[in-house]
């Protein structure tokens, strides 16, 4: 049955290695439907979030590939531990004096910021989880949507689990 899983893989941060592990998804027909990549507290490393729809053979496939890549440093799958989600969005709306406190109120709502104001748009920044962003995009349409941004999902496992199932304790 074909679900949704997110993968984290821990990589060396360096150039190309984006690419290659792109190219692993791609040359085996797999879309990637998600991607965030950030350095790590270590400069050393960068972390990916990646998030893919199959089924379980086709999910442990790919961790099995990934893990095979020596710039891959560890590989785990977040979709069936207790983890946090989280995506930001930058949308940009038709803003017009009239409309402003409606969506000043909308940005209240979600727990977000007006981060740029013209004399016809306000650009809205709000994070939370997928489907936190897609109501939001759903009430701001009437608005007349401009541009949007999105950075994909970004996880991490809760308490102290670390990723492979190792604790700091």
């Amino acid at each position: 049955m074909e679900k949704e899983y997110t993968i984290g893989v821990l990589v060396q941060n360096k150039s190309g290695v984006l690419a290659h592990i792109a190219g692993l998804f791609s040359g085996r027909g797999y879309n990637i439907t998600e991607l965030s990549v950030g350095e790590t507290d270590t400069a050393e490393y960068s972390r990916m979030t990646i998030v893919v729809r199959g089924d379980d053979q086709v999910v442990e496939q790919i961790k099995k590939q990934l893990n095979k890549f020596i710039d891959v440093i560890k590989v785990w799958d977040l979709s069936d531990k207790s983890s946090v989600h989280r995506e930001l969005i930058l949308i940009k709306v038709k803003a017009m004096p009239a409309r402003r406190q409606e969506i000043f109120q909308i940005t209240d709502v979600f727990k977000g910021s007006i981060v740029d104001i013209s004399h016809e748009t306000l650009t809205l920044e709000i994070t939370g989880i997928s489907e936190k962003i897609e109501a939001l995009i759903e009430i701001l349409k009437p608005y007349g949507i401009i541009d949007i941004a999105r950075t994909g999902r970004v996880s991490i496992t809760r308490g102290f689990s670390r990723p492979g199932g190792k604790s700091n304790g």
